[in-house]
Formats: C-alpha cells, structure tokens, sequence
C-alpha cells in the first residue's frame, strides 16, 4: 500500500567572513529585524527586535535590507531546481517549500537518499538548509522548523510532534501567545487538553491544524506548475552544452514518448523542454503545433528552431545534467490514409511550415481570419494564429456570405477614418464633395444607401446605425463611406471613410 510523503525545505540567507549579519525591513513604521544569522542569535538579537536597539547590543552588526522580490525569485528558482525530484512543488510562505514525493523516491533510492541529496545539495550551492519528511506537510513543516531533520515514520508521529512548542502548529501568534497563557505551551499538551473548551475559546482552526498535524484530517497542497500529461527525461553522468547534443538527447526522448501517446490514442500539441543545468538554474522552452503529433522528427524540428530563436537567453553555463520532455496538452490523434494523389500532403506540409515558423518566430507572425456574427464590418472578422485554425480544420463560426464580393471592398480599414463632407443632395444622401487625408474629391456617381445596424446588446458609440455609400470620384477612385446615427436623430452628418474599391 502507498503511502502519501510530504518534503519540506527551508533556505536562509549566507552571511559575510566577520561580524553578525541581520536583514532589515520598515515593520510597523520602524526599522526592524526580519532575519538574523546564527551569531547574531547568539549575541541576543531576534526577529522583530528594533535596529537601533540591536546596534546598542551590538555595534559591529552588519545590516542587510530586506528585498522581497530578490529573495520570492529566489525561492522559485529553487523550486525549479526541485522538479528533480519531483514535478509537485509548492511554496510555503516567505522561505520553505513542499515537496510530495509520492512514487518518487524509489527514483533516488529510498526516502533517506533523497532527503539526504536535497540536503547536500542545497549546501553545496551555499544555503543553510532544513528538510524533514512525513506522511502529512503539516508535520514536515513542524519538524523542520522546532524540530530535527530526518524522517519521521507513523509509529513515532505523536512522539516526535509532542516535544514541540505549539508554534509548530501554524497558529498566529496571538493565539499562540493566549495558549502559553493558560499553560498549554508544548504540542502535548495540547493533545492532554480536552477539545470542546478549545474550540469554544480559540475557534477550529487550532484543533484542525493539530489533527493535519497528526494526519488525522488529510491536507493537500497546491503545486506551482500544472503536471505534465506524459514527461520522460534523461539523466547524464557527463554534462552537454552543444545544440546538436541537446537536439540528438530530444529526438531520444521524444521516442520515448510514443508509446504513452499511442495508448492514448492522441497527439501532442504543446510540448516542454526542461534543461537542468548543473549549477542548478532551470530553462523551459515551450514548442506547440497546429496539429497532434507524434513525428519524433518534427517534435525534434519545432525544439530545433525554438533554441536558435532563444539561443541569446539560454547560457549553457557548464552545461545541462538533465533533460525532460513534457507533454503539457494532447488532443485526439487522427490517422490519415495516403492517396495515389497525396493530395493530403499538402495540408500537412502546410502545418509543417507553420509550426516551424511560428517556433522561430512566435505564435502570432503567422495569422488568418475567423469570421463572427456581427453586422458591424470591423468586427464581423477576427485575427488568430495560423496555427490555431490549422488545429480546428475549418474555420470556427464560418457565417454564410450575405452579400456579393463587389458590394465590398477589397480594402477594410481596421478603424475608419474621419472626413469631411461639404454637402450632400438631400439631407439624407451622399455627400457631393468631401475631404479626406487632404485631399479634395467630387463624387460622380454614388449608390446606397445600405444602412447595417448592430447588435441589440451593443450601446457604445461605435454600434451606432450606419448608413453605407459607394462612391465613385471624377479622378476614377472608388471609395466606401459611412454616416453615423440616424439623420434625424443626429443632423450633424459625421462621416467615415471605412474601404477602398479596386
């Protein structure tokens, strides 16, 4: 029977050759310690204490200020070093993460092996570090932090959570203040003390924070990436940097992940490189397709092209250790029987030139048209990547052709273009003259008006009624206007030039 393991982490800062070193931030518009090292603890300082009180303790401390955004980009890159081990990793506070190593650590030979590596590790990279494992987070985190590193079995849980202050239970201070209070100042006692008068005087959040503690209520936790459908990686004893090798590592992969594919039934559409490089940093590169996949050798392409459009930001350092492939999204793989013809073919040389495209060049160089239903000209079509129409076979929302090609123009401009009319045959109709990007033209022949109306839930101003000319000018250019609003209701006459005629 499996049993749900939980990995907890905790990191504080390096400190210089000599002298405490304390890291400050404005708590309670005052300047206070929000972290000290091991001498400072030592010489009397804590968190929370005043700096001006801490330099009267002692005046050679060495101060840090505090930069929250330097220190969360560190703890996320930590966690991406941490999808070693495994791809459930989530932050916990301001400086520890979890880590549910269920069915991972066979992988690192047992459960002591992988605690024992994340250790050495992190160490190495220069941080101190905690870690503890257990089968619920809540007695991770109170392990790790009040207690000691190592394992902790079931047999031993209440043993080895009893000893701990109830600060080990994630309660706020204030209640951890009013517990000591009444005496109930280890996690023991707390287990002794009977639990309606607990609940009725603290409220529930003490006992369910015991009883996650104790694994009697189960708790989960939220991992900061989506896990991968289908991922297969490759550990190397000798670290690569060359793209050749990367690329010929991919393909091997890629193959790999055929099989699961296949018993799927389905194609991937979005794939993920994962380099892990030895020093620890992490590079993701995304590649999708307009359509299922399963060519090793056009999943292998797409990575091809993405690497030489990133090959700037991706320093190979001394090199990469590991290398994962991931299946973020599939969709339903569709066999496709070859005519005499191979008429077929071109469709998928199509989607070949767009994947490799949109990978070297992002997903939105390439575009087409969707059609929607609206009345109004600028809004009846939209723009989207080649590659998603490619996916849906036909165009989505496909509307029947109402009117004739000649009834609109070749060119649609994105927004119209005010001008100016100087007058008009009757009140209502086109104008006779008018003036647009500077120019003068005098209309020779006009036709309309077609009035388009918007759709009843649209109220802005502009789905108001538009009344459409074509118009033809005595130097031969040919030109779609609009009037805005209703004459009646609005005898200003504000004109729009919207296309241009062959």
């Amino acid at each position: 029977m499996l049993r749900r393991k939980w990995g907890h982490g905790w990191r504080s800062t390096g400190r210089p050759e000599a002298g405490p070193v304390v890291c400050v931030a404005h708590v309670d518009h005052a300047l206070r310690l929000v972290a000290c090292d091991d001498e400072a603890l030592r010489l009397g300082l804590r968190s929370g204490q005043g700096l001006a009180e801490a330099r009267a303790i002692c005046p050679d401390v060495f101060v840090i200020d505090e930069d929250q955004a330097a220190d969360q980009r560190l703890l996320e890159g930590i966690a991406d070093w941490c999808d070693r081990y495994t791809p459930l990793v989530a932050l916990e506070g301001k400086n520890g993460l979890f880590l549910d190593i269920t069915g991972c650590a066979h992988l690192m030979g047992g459960e002591a092996s992988l605690l024992e590596d994340v250790l050495k590790r992190l160490s190495q990279m220069g941080f101190e570090v905690r870690g503890a494992i257990s089968s619920s987070p809540g007695l991770s985190w109170a392990v790790c932090r009040y207690g000691s590193d190592g394992i902790v079995s079931n047999d031993v849980r209440e043993a080895a959570l009893s000893p701990l202050p109830v600060a080990a239970l994630r309660i706020d201070a204030n209640t951890v203040a009013a517990l000591q209070k009444l005496g109930l100042k280890r996690v023991g006692d707390l287990m002794r003390t009977p639990r309606a008068p607990i609940a009725r005087r603290f409220g529930a959040q003490v006992l369910l924070r015991l009883d996650q503690a104790r694994g009697h209520n189960e708790e989960a936790i939220s991992p900061r990436r989506p896990v991968a459908s289908l991922s297969a990686e490759r550990r190397l004893a000798e670290p690569i940097q060359s793209e050749e090798d990367i690329l010929f590592l991919t393909r091997q992969i890629a193959q790999c992940l055929l099989s699961g594919l296949e018993a799927r039934d389905a194609g991937g559409r979005l794939f993920e490189l994962v380099l892990f490089r030895v020093d620890g940093r992490v590079f993701r590169i995304s590649a999708g397709a307009s359509r299922p996949l399963r060519d090793v050798d056009r999943i292998t392409a797409l990575f091809g092209e993405r690497l030489t459009s990133l090959k700037d930001q991706i320093e190979t350092g001394f090199g990469f250790e590991i290398l994962r492939l991931n299946v973020l999204h599939h969709e339903p793989f569709e066999n496709l029987q070859s005519d005499l013809a191979a008429s077929n073919r071109k469709h998928l040389s199509l989607s070949t030139f767009v994947d490799q495209v949109s990978a070297r060049l992002g997903p939105d160089c390439l575009q087409t048209y969707q059609l929607r239903e609206s009345h109004i000209p600028e809004r009846a079509a939209l723009f989207v990547p080649a590659a998603e129409t490619l996916a849906s076979g036909t165009r989505k929302n496909d509307a029947p052709a109402l009117v004739s090609r000649s009834e609109r123009p070749i060119r649609l401009f994105r927004v119209p273009e005010p001008l100016e009319s100087f007058a008009a045959e009757i009140p209502d109709g086109p104008p006779t003259r008018f003036r647009w990007r500077r120019l003068t033209h005098h209309v020779a022949r006009a036709e309309g008006p077609e009035r388009l109306s918007p759709e009843w839930w649209l109220d802005d101003e502009e789905a108001a009624t538009r009344d459409y000319f074509r118009l033809e000018s005595t130097a031969g250019y040919r030109f779609w206007i609009f009037r805005r609003g209703l004459y009646d209701r609005d005898p200003t006459q504000r004109w729009f030039m919207h296309g241009l005629f062959a």
